[in-house]
């Protein structure tokens, strides 16, 4: 199924929050409409506001406070990404040029700025705490995730177990306020948040893996090049179930190719090999399988319904995406 179809039954409420979501953004200032215009017309799939209007459904009904709900998450998550590819020196994002790419790292990093208070102000002027609570305690989570993982790429010393404390801070945890917003904005019991804030955190850990994997497809997907986790010196977890089976000068090797020799493409093909012979697609995709399967437990105890159908569609697709 794809993802207009997982889509159609919200469609209405998407177009709706795509206007406020641009009315969100508007200022005095025609340099910084001009910036927001672009930033909106590179929307990606949109998979963070269907959760929230999902998971606002199967709780209740959609309301005002549901719009300001994605809406506030689209704004953090937008400057986040804005100051991700500042830090990065990423001139690409969504297939388009990134901010920094045509406006330079000082207007990025402002706008980016801007888009964080424009979320806070939504939430503050509608004296929406409760939502402005989930959402800033998803960004703390997420800058804590990336200095764990900048940390950690120095001397590659990343752990099964710190990949996941690093992937449910930078990854999962965006996706859990999609739901728990989502929940709260329709006044449901926090028994009832807490539930959909544990079905985010493991769809979220899912998808990441999944992306994970997606960069061992050799170049099969159109979304994603081949290897660019290796060219950024990130330990996904496929590589690091390679490095756990490898010997100490196997490992050695592995380490030297991500941190001298990640940008020789016959080196990093041949890691890319030596992972899929190793098991660790299967071991990686075995993982995945079993937080979606988590998340699909706790949906189903909800009381079935549309909302909960498609909600179900939507975390299948997060797991068989090509991009």
């Amino acid at each position: 199924m794809t993802l207009n179809e997982i889509k159609s039954p919200i469609k209405k409420h998407i177009t709706e929050f795509e206007d406020r979501f641009k009315k969100s953004m508007k200022s005095n200032v025609p340099l910084l409409n001009n910036i927001t215009r672009y930033i909106v017309k590179r929307k990606g799939k949109q998979i963070r506001p269907m959760f929230v209007f999902f998971s606002a459904e199967m709780c209740g009904e959609i309301t005002d406070k549901t719009y300001r709900a994605a809406s506030l998450i689209e704004l953090l998550h937008t400057a986040t990404l804005i100051h991700d590819d500042v830090v990065d020196d990423s001139n690409v994002r969504r297939g388009f040029f990134s901010l920094n790419a045509l406006w330079k790292n000082k207007i990025s990093v402002l706008v980016g700025d801007y888009l964080l208070s424009r979320g806070l102000l939504l939430a503050l002027n509608n004296n929406d705490f409760e939502l402005l609570k989930i959402v800033s305690n998803s960004v703390r989570e997420m800058s804590e995730g990336e200095l764990l993982q900048t940390e950690k790429a120095r001397n590659l010393d990343v752990s099964e177990k710190v990949y996941f404390d690093i992937i449910t801070k930078k990854t999962a945890s965006l996706i859990a306020s999609c739901l728990t917003a989502g929940a709260a904005s329709t006044d449901a019991n926090q028994e009832t948040v807490d539930k959909m804030h544990q079905i985010g955190i493991n769809i979220g850990i899912a998808f990441q893996i999944k992306d994970d994997l997606l960069d061992f497809n050799k170049g099969k997907n159109i979304g994603k090049q081949a290897g660019m986790d290796i060219k950024e010196r990130k330990l996904t977890l496929p590589l690091i179930y390679l490095i756990n089976k490898s010997n100490y000068i196997q490992k050695r090797t592995i380490i030297n190719i991500i941190k001298t020799h990640n940008h020789n493409p016959e080196q990093v093909n041949n890691l890319i090999n030596q992972v899929n012979e190793s098991g660790g697609i299967e071991y990686a995709t075995e993982k995945m399988n079993q937080f979606k399967d988590e998340a699909l437990k706790t949906l189903n105890t909800f009381h079935d319904s549309t909302a909960k159908a498609s909600m179900e569609k939507l975390i299948t697709f997060t797991i068989q995406r090509n991009n």
